[in-house]
């Protein structure tokens, strides 16, 4: 984190203007920025602490600042869909995913779920993430590597199938964001840490019941449940308070299931 830092080329800077509106801009020495408001050249951002104002040619200001996670996820050009932030936070925390854990992804899709997890598990941790799609690999490699500067050290990218991965790692977490993740659940029966946990997002009711009915059969996994979440926002205005019209409803089902081992044999009475 380069928190209140000068801006240098090359990094992601996200400009909003009075009213709100947000613009995310990747900055270049000879680039500029335009909208309605007017024009701004990047070596006018560029060596300027977060958090200036800069203004326009048509004496507009715009604030400077450096993307949160959350705005660089909304906001980045996307090749496959992404989990919403506030489906990340819940996943990140019911899953239990914490710094030192060692983490399968499936798929790292646009690679949005695979930054949060990323600061999760931190510098001692490790998200092994797999993509089955050559492109969308790719292209997520391209959008981490611009958020972060480079691919972190704790982000091992991988192209093929999560089933042989999930047995050569034997991970302390599974996060599994893939259409069909009940071909995932009997590795992860067999090499999933004991206590650990499989965390999965779907955005359909049948498949939530094809991914439960799995792991009810594998008989290797406890406290399992499935929730969604909705975000409304406040606008507030003095003593004009009131929700928004609109919210962020459904978006995705998570479901969330713990490895169990096998009952303890009592000891023969000697």
């Amino acid at each position: 984190m380069r928190t209140g830092e000068p801006f240098v080329e090359g990094e992601v800077c996200l400009l909003t203007d009075v009213r709100g509106k947000q613009y995310l801009v990747t900055l270049k020495e000879n680039a500029t920025f335009q909208s309605d408001k007017g024009m701004i050249r990047h070596t006018e951002i560029i060596g300027e602490p977060e958090g200036t104002l800069i203004p326009t040619n048509r004496d507009k200001p715009f604030v400077a600042l450096r993307p949160r996670l959350a705005d660089y996820v909304l906001r980045m050009k996307r090749g496959a869909a992404v989990m919403y932030p506030k489906d990340t936070g819940a996943l990140i925390t019911w899953a239990d995913i914490a710094p030192g854990c060692t983490v399968v992804e499936a798929g790292t899709g646009s690679g949005a779920l695979t930054l949060a997890l990323s600061r999760a598990v931190g510098e001692h941790g490790l998200v092994v993430s797999i993509e089955r799609r050559e492109d969308h690999a790719t292209h997520a490699h391209r959008l981490i590597e611009a958020f972060c500067g480079e691919v972190p050290d704790n982000i091992d990218l991988r192209i093929g199938d999560v089933e042989s991965v999930i047995e050569t790692v034997a991970p302390d977490r599974i996060v599994l964001d893939l259409p069909e993740p009940w071909h995932s659940v009997m590795p992860a029966a067999g090499f999933l840490k004991g206590g650990g946990t499989i965390a999965s997002y779907l955005p359909t009711v049948p498949q939530v019941q094809t991914l439960r009915e799995a792991l009810d059969d594998a008989r290797a996994f406890t406290e399992i449940e499935t929730f969604e979440i909705f975000m409304r926002n406040w606008t507030i205005d003095g003593r004009s308070v009131r929700p928004d019209h609109r919210m962020v409803g459904h978006t995705g089902f998570i479901t969330i299931a713990r490895k169990r081992l096998r009952t303890k044999q009592p000891k023969a009475d000697r």
